[in-house]
């Protein structure tokens, strides 16, 4: 089913709303130079207009990171500034005990977090997130880090139909086909982690949350997905407080 032709404008007033709301003045966006941070920044932009920067933040990151970043702003005419994190990252895991690969690899997305509210903070901004419904539900994100935001523009659709919005809203075509990446660790792609592709992960999905049937999923894969969806159940949530009794 195609998406409605009015999504993006629906979504840039929810993004307005939410602005004003919070007494802000514009959003701030991380851009990766994927499709995510592109339609998230297409939409701040259409909502704020030039109130809007883009994050450049290279950290152990690939060229073509920053290049498509650049290419998304100019084509958008937003904003942009670079805050390198190299340093930054190498400053830290040498202060940390080791760790895991995948609790090095998520110092990144907590570094980067940091630096969009140092500068969101300084603007009087919001923090736009670019996590999307599949990913979301199934934990796919840095607790605190790219997880740590003020709003989720995109959290309401799933990946297939990021890209549908991605076309229909003029994202230039190397960036919708560029294989999505979380940038944690050289030649890293989401759907090498994830072990399926979005289009598989979508299907469960909705199956998972009872918005369609699909009897040629395999067992397993449904297995796994609702798995996921339980194991992080954590990270969608804000810290539990114990109920305890007050004193009179």
């Amino acid at each position: 089913m195609a998406l409605d032709a009015g999504l993006a404008d629906r979504i840039a007033a929810w993004i307005s709303a939410k602005v004003a709301s919070a007494n802000c003045r514009g959003a701030v966006v991380g851009l990766s130079g994927g499709i995510d941070s592109s339609v998230v920044a297409a939409l701040c932009k259409r909502a704020m207009g030039d109130n809007v920067l883009g994050v450049i933040m290279p950290c152990g990151s690939g060229e073509a990171d920053a290049a498509h970043a650049a290419l998304l702003a100019d084509a958008l005419s937003v904003e942009t500034l670079t805050v390198p994190l190299d340093e930054a990252l190498a400053a830290l895991k040498q202060a940390l005990p080791p760790g895991s690969e995948m609790a090095d690899a998520n110092i990144k997305p907590r570094l980067r977090m940091a630096a969009l509210y140092h500068v969101a903070q300084a603007r009087g901004y919001l923090v736009a997130g670019t996590g999307n419904r599949s990913e979301i539900l199934i934990g796919y994100f840095t607790k605190w880090g790219d997880g740590g935001v003020d709003m989720e523009p995109i959290g309401s659709i799933y990946k297939h139909e990021v890209r549908e919005l991605a076309a229909q809203i003029g994202i230039p075509r190397e960036i919708i086909a560029r294989p999505p990446s979380a940038g944690l660790w050289e030649a890293q792609t989401d759907e090498g982690e994830l072990g399926m592709t979005y289009d598989e992960l979508d299907r469960a999905l909705a199956v998972i949350e009872g918005e369609a049937d699909d009897d040629s999923l395999a067992p397993a894969l449904l297995e796994k997905v609702r798995a996921l969806v339980a194991a992080s159940a954590h990270k969608r949530a804000m810290p539990e407080i114990p109920d305890l009794p007050r004193r009179q």
